[in-house]
Parts: C-alpha cells; sequence; structure tokens
C-alpha cells in the first residue's frame, strides 16, 4: 500500500488498493487547480463526489492521490514536460476512487501564468471518455508498463 501526505494538515492517507470495478463518470465538470509541484488548492464538489475524497483530503495533497497503478509513468512525464513549456495537455486517464474503483476521463491540463507570465499553477478539467477511445487507451497503456520494466524515468 503507497501512503499520501497532505503537506496542509500533515494527515496520512492510505491509497486503497484497487477494485477492478468501473464507475461511470456521468458528465458534469470536475476541475481541479495544483500549485506547480501537483498539490491540489482547489477541487470542486464533482471531483470530491467522483473520487469519494474530502476537500480537507485533498486540498495540500499531492494529485496523484488518485492515480491508478494502471498508468504508465510515460504518460505523465509527457504530461509534465507539456504543461512545464506552458502548453495544454490533453489525454484519457484512468483513475482511482478513494474506494479502490475506477474511473476513466478526458483531461485537460492548462498552465495557470501571472501577470509577467510565469507559470504559477495548473488547472485540468475533465469530460466523458468515449468507450471505443478508452478500449484502446486501455491496451497502449498496458504495452507502455510493459516497456516500462526496460526503462527508467
Amino acid at each position: 500500500m503507497r501512503t499520501i501526505t497532505n503537506l496542509l494538515t500533515k494527515e496520512k492517507i492510505i491509497k486503497p488498493k484497487p477494485v477492478d470495478e468501473e464507475v461511470i463518470f456521468d458528465g458534469g465538470v470536475m476541475i481541479t487547480e495544483t500549485d506547480t509541484f501537483g498539490i491540489i488548492t482547489y477541487a470542486n464538489r464533482k471531483f470530491r463526489e467522483m473520487t469519494g475524497y474530502t476537500k480537507e483530503e485533498l486540498i495540500g495533497s499531492p494529485h496523484n492521490i488518485n492515480r491508478h497503478p494502471d498508468m504508465p509513468k510515460a504518460a505523465f512525464k509527457t504530461m509534465w514536460e507539456t504543461i512545464k513549456r506552458g502548453e495544454m495537455w490533453q489525454g484519457y486517464v484512468k483513475n482511482m476512487r478513494k474506494d479502490g474503483k475506477y474511473y476513466w476521463v478526458i483531461v485537460w491540463i492548462k498552465p495557470k501564468f501571472n501577470s509577467n507570465g510565469e507559470i504559477i499553477g495548473y488547472i485540468a478539467g475533465r469530460k466523458v471518455p468515449e468507450k471505443k477511445t478508452v478500449i484502446l487507451m486501455n491496451r497502449k497503456y498496458r504495452e507502455m508498463r510493459a516497456d516500462e520494466m526496460y526503462v527508467s524515468y
């Protein structure tokens, strides 16, 4: 089991073991904001409902609190490279809820800039994914994870 530490409350949050049961994201708007290190500074009600985490658990925690172990590291390496350049990133992501169940979303992440044009954080929104593409991405991510056995990030 993996433990996440909330930097504000110092609470240790134990990530659950994955449960092979999908919870369908039915739409609405799931929004989060983070600082430049990926620490959650805002999580809207829909995001909290979908993940099962409370506002107190999320604010101050690393955004990977809901990362599913099926997600390849390479997908997030590309994401970080893109958003740190000041560009928008979009991709399919399999996330894990507090109860261990999973859900798929299309995520877009955009940098937030201050008046000097410096990146001060990131904002992410999520949309309902197409089932056909989820099947393809699941296969692709499985292949990427297999490749990670030979590559270190």
